[in-house]
């Protein structure tokens, strides 16, 4: 008998070729898409026609409530206590890895897959599964997984893992007369299609933007600015300030209401404190730890050694200065090609 796995379809071409791929290695495989916001029939209306195209079942899973108070509600919530929140990381975390392994179980699949460009196997090194870099490393996308619970990680299948590129994936999808074979990859923030999160954060929070100062780190005032909802550490654009030499947002003070800025210099640090940790492929860090680590998805992998400090709270020293340490961002750890964990910055 097949066995049965469920298998989040966004409606993209990456979850519809992972329906082929696992059609062919041998799973009875059931689709599912989430309805997660205002903006999502258009992806339920696709991913219907792919699984009607490949013969397979279809659900549509209601988390709209869950959306809104794990997902929406702390995206606001971090920007208006000045971060820069990661809403992927909060939807892994309670929706597409929490709510949608519940569904499975319901339908009596016994294994989850999505179309993630990441790796699930068993490692010899921590006994245990682990989740592991994509082979496709320009697409990896295990900083944004590294939320999941561990306990699932032995019934998570990415079937895209062993894709040498996008391009081969989309050869699949044509190969198989997809309709969603040219569709474009989805932007980051799916609830934000027009990638204006200042607009949707004046349209949905209930905190307005204050106007303040924009100072150097020793007070001198050089301008106003609009809303520390509208700044992030790194910016350098769109301050309106003049200066003998370029300057970058380096910190956002909430008690005075103040961007602080600063020469490029100013954005390197050594050390980050995280909390909300999640381990994966450990259960509890007893002892500092060499590892190599990513402060933001696009970043480098840098050399560090994780303390563990109290409240399940660690701190991270880097072997080189990091350039815009984010509160808010997440820091996620890496053992070669291993994630062995990873936390929010604070």
């Amino acid at each position: 008998m097949k066995k049965k796995i469920l298998l989040g379809m966004s409606g993209g071409v990456d979850s519809s070729v992972s329906a082929v791929v696992l059609q062919e290695q041998g799973y009875e495989v059931i689709g599912a898409t989430m309805k997660l916001w205002e903006d999502t029939e258009k992806a339920i209306e696709d991913a219907k026609k792919v699984c009607k195209k490949l013969g397979i079942e279809h659900h549509v899973i209601d988390c709209t409530e869950k959306f809104r108070c794990r997902v929406i509600n702390k995206f606001i919530s971090e920007y208006e206590n000045a971060k820069t929140p990661n809403p992927c990381v909060e939807c892994n975390r309670y929706l597409k890895f929490g709510a949608f392994y519940e569904k499975a179980k319901e339908l009596g699949c016994e294994y989850i897959a999505t179309g993630h460009y990441a790796k699930t196997e068993y490692s010899e090194k921590y006994k245990r599964y682990v989740l592991k870099k994509s082979d496709e490393e320009k697409k990896d996308q295990t900083y944004f997984l590294y939320y999941i619970p561990k306990e699932e990680i032995e019934f998570i299948i990415f079937p895209l893992q062993n894709r040498a590129s996008k391009e081969e994936t989309r050869k699949i999808a044509e190969k198989n007369n997809l309709e969603v074979a040219l569709k474009k990859d989805s932007q980051e923030i799916c609830f934000i299609p027009d990638n204006d999160y200042q607009k949707f954060l004046q349209k949905y929070s209930s905190q307005k933007p204050k106007v303040g100062n924009i100072v150097l780190k020793d007070g001198t005032v050089l301008g106003k600015h609009k809303g520390l909802i509208n700044y992030t550490i790194g910016q350098r654009k769109g301050l309106g300030i003049s200066y003998k030499e370029p300057l970058y947002v380096i910190k956002l003070d909430i008690q005075k209401n103040q961007v602080i800025v600063g020469t490029e210099q100013a954005l390197y640090s050594k050390e980050l404190i995280a909390n909300e940790i999640n381990w994966l492929a450990i259960d509890q860090l007893k002892e500092p730890l060499k590892l190599k680590a990513k402060v933001r998805y696009r970043a480098k992998e840098a050399q560090c050694t994780v303390y563990p400090i109290e409240n399940n709270q660690v701190k991270v020293i880097f072997d080189e200065p990091q350039r815009a340490i984010t509160p808010g961002q997440s820091v996620v750890f890496y053992d070669e090609d291993i994630v062995v964990g990873g936390g929010k910055i604070i």
